[in-house]
C-alpha cells in the first residue's frame, strides 16, 4: 500500500504530538516532518515533496496563509489543508485565494481529518461540514449584492511577508536579512503597503494584521 505522505505545520507542538497520534492509527497515512514556522513549511515543502500539508493559518514569520501560496505556486502537485480554529470570511476566502485545497476546524474529529487529507490528496476539495455550509450561505448573500459594494483590499505575496514581519515586531534590517532583500528594498515595500492600506504607523498595520487574521494578538511584539 502507497502511503500519502503528510507534512505538519503547525508552531504548537501540543497540536504537532497530537497529529502524530492520531494519523500514526491510519496505515495509509504517514508524517515525514514537522515545521514550526511557516516559512519553514516551505522549505520543508521543498525538501520532503509531501503529499499534503496540514496548515494552521496562525503562524510565525510567515502566516499560513502566504506559506500556503507559495506552496501551491511551487508545488502544485502538493495539497495543502487548512487546519484552524478561525472560521471567519475574512479567513476562508483569504485560504481559498491563496490556493488551499479544503479547510477543516481543529474541534473536527479524528475520523473527519483522515477523511480530509484523503481526499485531497486525490485532487478533490473537502471543507469542514459547518464551513461548507458557511460558504453556501455566503455565496447566496454575494450572488445578490451590488459588486460596486464589494471593495476588498488585495495586497501582493510580499506585501504580505512585510505586513507580517512588522506585526510581529521586526525592524527593517531584520526584515531585509530574512527575505534577503536591501534595506532601501524593504523600504519601498513597505511605503506601498502602508499607502495601499492608508495606514502610516507601525501600530496601525499591527492592528489591521490582527484584525485580518495575518497574525494572532498574542504575538504582537513578539520576534522570532
Amino acid at each position: 500500500m502507497k502511503r500519502i505522505t503528510v507534512l505538519l505545520a503547525d508552531d504548537h507542538t501540543v497540536v504537532r504530538e497530537g497529529f502524530r497520534a492520531l494519523l500514526r492509527a491510519e496505515e495509509d497515512l504517514e508524517v515525514i516532518g514537522e515545521a514550526t514556522t511557516g516559512r519553514l513549511a516551505v522549505e520543508m515543502t521543498r525538501q520532503l515533496q509531501p503529499a499534503v500539508v496540514i496548515m494552521d493559518i496562525a503562524m510565525p514569520l510567515l502566516n499560513g496563509v502566504e506559506a500556503t501560496r507559495q506552496i501551491r505556486a511551487a508545488f502544485p502537485m502538493t495539497k495543502v489543508l487548512i487546519f484552524s480554529a478561525y472560521s471567519s470570511d475574512e479567513y476562508i476566502e483569504r485560504v481559498l485565494t491563496a490556493g488551499a485545497d479544503g479547510f477543516l476546524l481543529k474541534q473536527s474529529s479524528s475520523t473527519l481529518l483522515a477523511k480530509a487529507i484523503r481526499s485531497v490528496a486525490k485532487g478533490e476539495t473537502f471543507f469542514d461540514p459547518a464551513i461548507a455550509k458557511h460558504l453556501i450561505t455566503n455565496y447566496r448573500k454575494s450572488a445578490q449584492a451590488d459588486p460596486a459594494t464589494q471593495k476588498i483590499k488585495r495586497l501582493s505575496s510580499r506585501e504580505e511577508e512585510i505586513l507580517q514581519l512588522v506585526a510581529e515586531g521586526s525592524a527593517n534590517k531584520q526584515m531585509a536579512d530574512i527575505l534577503g532583500l536591501s534595506i532601501k528594498t524593504i523600504e519601498k515595500h513597505r511605503q506601498r503597503l502602508m499607502n495601499k492600506l492608508g495606514i502610516h504607523n507601525t501600530a496601525g498595520l499591527t492592528r489591521y494584521a490582527i484584525n485580518n487574521g495575518v497574525i494572532e494578538e498574542k504575538r504582537q511584539g513578539e520576534n522570532s
